[in-house]
């Protein structure tokens, strides 16, 4: 900073030949996309309707200066005490200007000065270390003397010749001597030069016509077009000036004293000039019309800075200011007109100097703070337009690059961020809270700062992030011939969330200071942003595909990465930043993955479903199919099951085990639908056992007992044929093709174990895995197959056993054991023949389902042997010596499937046997015990009720030595007349049926 202000020196670069202290940071350069002219960024003070030049202007101001200090050039510069203390315009406070001609602060050397307060109350920092005048090392030939006065180093700054300096001066002594008694302002300053300098006093004529030209245009701007008080139309005076202005810049006019067109010229000069503005003092108005009193005096304060160092303030800018200030009564300046000048010059010499010296910048911004003090007192309307039309400049200048601020701005120059930021929302407070009438009217609560900042933020990252858009997209056309290219939204997401990161750690700080959520407006706009893209993208997708799945993970991903870093900004916020987190809505991308998988999932499902239905249909469920004895149908739905975990797990989502239980439980429908399909149709146990006769009573020695044989035959053939006739007609429903079925469902079980410890190595395998999805078996278990498998084998092993029993050997069983009598048709053709079917069994099912089924064979043959003896119709009789027979032939089932030892265990025979051994001691009881137990047992079961007349007991199916009706069928194939009268008279049974 300390190269800001430095001595003056005349005719070198620097103000000093000693070169400064390095600064503490070395800057970078300037800006080059930023950097503006002083033609790009025009002044808001107003633009003049006259022709009148910018070098016009400033010899202009370069006039009124040296009127107003009334100066010599024989002496320092020196005014006039009582035109500055007594002017009523003049509202400076801490201002002294009660200076004579010979006060110390004029005569004294201009380098022994102190340091400025003007600097210091700008926040400018003076240099460090001086060198008296003519002491520098560099100070030798070729170098001007040092400038003494203030009027000289005016002159130097407002490049003015020395001959200019000294006809104006020789001018302004012929204008004092006639203005005994009365104040420079009290003259129009253009007209007297007019009168008093000759074209004699020029080089030539060239430069004279020029000079009275420039004066005239500025009395046809001060009087004419930009006059303090406004023209009447019918003023006569400005009609005749306006005609004479016109003539002179044709063909120049005579301007001696007594001449006649000069004495018009004054005459027309005069009334205008003269007309009261409504104040009290006799000053001409001729300099003090807006915009060309702010031109002229924004000229003046473009003298502060150094002319050899664009950015530096001189080191006498006090002195300087002074001298500046007793322009105001003919410039028609006051303080806040000052302080709002200033501010923009401060302002327009940091822009048009390439953005560097940030001390400018905040000194403008110091300056707005006057600016911002005076708005609140004043409602003066041409006032406020200037206010308006400057603080809209800045403004605007500042929001060109605030509103991009990530094009402005980068590692290299963000230090000039936070300068401008300040500048800016010090222009936009004033201009919200101060010129706008819609806020002074309604008076809301509007905190600017906060407002503006939230507009830069917001309006920045969108532009960046329309940016990242049109990169990823190129990016994506780049690497189109690429294998694997990245969607365009799954680069985007990778570039936002580097945005995000980026902004805050290098913008938000700076933006904190306005705004507390800085970073949490950034992300939520980011987040929005990107929202509109991705909830297009998901609209669309209807199937999940590779791109479709990286970009979903990218999405979300970069979602809680913007989440987190509003969270943590928002950590000390009144509200917690949910209102920052409201704008965020979630973008649902796991929701959007999972519903792609779940899709996935049921499309899979549905083929695999109509793959189990085709092959359903066209199994054939032959035994010789294969060596393990299932059918292939089977083997292909569980190679499908495993390929479809298999290509689950491969899918590239993040929620694997979140949507396990999807697969498993689509997975598990399925098998469940084979196994229910494989096993319908296959009949049951019921289906088999053939129904029982009625009651009847033996006839004791009938000649017809073979008759009825043959009746009774003949009948239940014909209802077993009635019920089994949809097995008879259909092979795949054959012993070899249910033992098939049973060995399917066995292997299909079986495999449920390998399949769930495959899932839970894909688990292990798997990114996304926590320890509680092992812990958790429930999520990862076939539930439904496993019962449906033991459901159907014990289904379909029932019916094999019953359909051996009762339907394959009922001609020897139901049909032959016992029939007539029986010693002379007993079990030996049964035994052989269920030896055969055992047989067969044994070489078709597997090893682990075979004492099953042969238990369940051993089953049915108890149950059927026992349907012989209580339930075998009129054709079969037993007396009490046929005991030994039936219990011999029990006995030798019984060894048939003990098979010495190599077949069933002892344990499992006598449990599945207990009934058949416990019904048949009732055969070897006398016929008068028999009916006593039942009697008693009836008795009872039915109480009181059955003293008069035994009930008839119901058939419950459940063989027992003690139950009323297993006793009663004892007795009524009991060939006995005891039995046989018991009967008729209790119950009146028939003989037959």
């Amino acid at each position: 900073m300390a190269h800001l202000f430095r001595d003056l020196s005349l005719g070198h670069s620097k103000r000093e030949s000693t070169p400064p202290p390095p600064p503490l940071q070395t800057k970078p350069p300037p800006m080059p996309t930023n950097k503006l002219t002083p033609t790009d960024l025009q002044s808001p003070l107003g633009q003049l309707a006259s022709q009148l030049t910018d070098s016009d202007l400033r010899l202009t101001a370069y006039d009124v200066f040296l009127a107003v200090c009334r100066t010599s050039a024989s002496k320092p510069l020196s005014t006039s005490a009582s035109s500055i203390s007594d002017s009523p315009s003049q509202n400076s406070p801490g201002q002294n200007h009660n200076h004579s001609p010979s006060s110390p602060a004029l005569q004294r050397s201009l380098t022994s000065a102190a340091a400025s307060k003007m600097k210091k109350a700008l926040g400018l920092k003076s240099p460090g270390s001086k060198k008296s005048p003519g002491s520098a090392p560099g100070s030798g030939q070729g170098k001007s003397k040092r400038p003494t006065t203030v009027g000289e180093l005016m002159r130097i700054q407002m490049r003015v010749p020395e001959s200019v300096d000294a006809r104006v001066r020789r001018a302004l002594l012929r204008i004092g001597g006639g203005l005994v008694g009365r104040r420079i302002e009290s003259v129009v300053l253009p007209l007297e030069l007019l009168q008093q300098l000759k074209q004699s006093d020029f080089s030539d004529q060239q430069e004279y016509d020029a000079w009275q030209k420039r004066n005239l245009r500025v009395l046809e701007a001060g009087l004419l077009l930009h006059p303090r008080v406004p023209l009447d139309k019918s003023n006569n005076a400005s009609q005749r000036l306006r005609q004479i202005i016109h003539a002179a810049l044709d063909r120049p006019i005579e301007t001696g004293k007594n001449n006649e067109s000069m004495q018009v010229l004054r005459s027309a000069v005069m009334s205008l000039a003269s007309r009261s503005d409504g104040s009290l003092s006799d000053s001409c108005h001729w300099a003090d019309g807006i915009p060309l009193n702010l031109r002229l005096y924004e000229m003046l304060l473009e003298t502060c800075f150094d002319i050899n160092d664009e950015t530096s303030i001189v080191e006498e800018v006090d002195e300087l200011m002074e001298q500046i200030k007793k322009t105001w009564l003919i410039l028609g300046i006051n303080q806040m007109l000052h302080n709002l000048c200033f501010a923009w010059v401060l302002f327009h010499r940091f822009v048009s100097t390439g953005q560097v010296e940030m001390d400018l910048l905040y000194a403008a911004d110091g300056q707005l703070a006057e600016v911002a003090k005076d708005a609140k007192t004043t409602r003066d309307p041409e006032y406020s337009k200037i206010l308006s039309s400057t603080l809209s400049s800045i403004l605007g200048w500042a929001e060109k690059r605030l509103l991009a601020y990530h094009d402005t701005f980068d590692s290299g120059n963000v230090y000039t961020m936070q300068g401008i930021v300040s500048l800016g929302v010090s222009a936009a407070k004033v201009l919200v809270e101060d010129v706008s009438t819609e806020y002074r009217r309604k008076r809301k609560e509007v905190d600017v700062g906060r407002n503006r900042i939230d507009t830069y933020i917001r309006s920045s990252l969108r532009t960046a992030f329309a940016q990242r858009m049109e990169k990823a997209d190129s990016s994506r056309r780049a690497s189109k011939n690429q294998p694997n290219p990245l969607p365009v939204l799954a680069i985007l997401a990778k570039d936002v969330g580097e945005l995000a990161v980026h902004e805050k750690q290098v913008f938000s700080p700076i933006l904190k200071g306005w705004h507390p959520l800085a970073a949490g407006v950034a992300v939520a706009t980011l987040h929005s942003c990107y929202a509109n893209e991705i909830k297009q993208l998901i609209s669309g997708i209807t199937e999940l595909t590779p791109d479709a799945v990286q970009v979903l993970r990218a999405a979300d991903k970069m979602e809680k990465d913007l989440v987190q870093i509003a969270v943590e900004d928002a950590v000390d916020s009144d509200d917690g930043g949910k209102a920052i987190i409201r704008e965020m809505p979630p973008y649902e991308a796991e929701t959007a993955i999972a519903n792609l998988v779940k899709g996935w999932i049921k499309t899979r499902l549905d083929r695999l479903k109509e793959w189990v239905d085709r092959n359903l249909q066209q199994e054939v469920w032959n035994p010789q199919a294969n060596q393990e004895g299932y059918a292939l149908s089977a083997v292909e739905t569980l190679r499908i099951i495993d390929e479809t975990l298999d290509a689950f797990f491969q899918l590239p989502i993040p929620a694997h085990p979140a949507l396990l239980p999807d697969v498993i439980v689509g997975l598990d429908k399925c098998l469940q639908y084979y196994v229910i399909k494989a096993k319908s149709g296959c009949a049951s146990r019921n289906t088999y056992i053939p129904t029982m006769p009625a009651l009847t009573r033996c006839e004791i020695g009938s000649k017809f007992q073979g008759v009825w044989k043959k009746k009774e035959k003949s009948q239940n053939t014909q209802k077993r044929n009635s019920q089994v006739a949809t097995m008879n007609g259909d092979k795949s429903f054959g012993i070899p093709q249910l033992c098939v079925r049973i060995n399917t469902l066995h292997h299909i079980r079986s495999e449920m174990d390998v399949l769930e410890k495959r899932i839970v190595t894909h688990l292990r395998n798997c990114e996304s895995a926590h320890l509680e999805d092992f812990s958790n078996g429930l999520s990862k278990r076939f539930e439904l197959t496993p019962a449906a498998c033991v459901e159907g084998v014990q289904q379909l092993s029932e019916a094999v056993a019953y359909r051996i029993v009762f339907h394959d050997l009922s001609h020897v069983l139901w049909d032959g054991l016992y029939v007539g009598e029986p010693s002379s048709s007993r079990i030996d053709p049964l035994l052989q023949e269920l030896e055969q079917n055992l047989l067969v069994i044994s070489e078709t099912v597997h090893d682990r389902v075979r004492t099953r089924i042969i238990t369940d064979i051993m089953k049915a043959s108890c149950d059927g042997f026992l349907l012989v003896l209580l339930a075998g119709g009129p054709s079969r009789a037993f007396s009490r010596q046929d005991s030994q027979i039936i219990e011999d032939d029990f006995k030798a089932l019984k060894d048939l499937f003990w098979a010495n030892g190599d077949g069933l265990p002892a344990d499992l025979i006598d449990k599945f046997s207990a009934t058949v051994r416990d019904v048949l001691p009732l055969f070897r009881t006398d016929t008068e015990s028999l009916i006593e137990r039942f009697k008693r047992v009836t008795l009872e079961a039915y109480g009181s009720s059955a003293r008069s007349r035994l009930p008839l007991p119901p058939t419950s199916g459940q063989w027992n030595p003690t139950e009323p009706n297993t006793l009663l069928r004892v007795l009524c194939y009991r060939n006995d007349e005891a039995a046989s009268r018991f009967l008729k008279k209790t119950y009146n049974l028939p003989k037959k049926l």
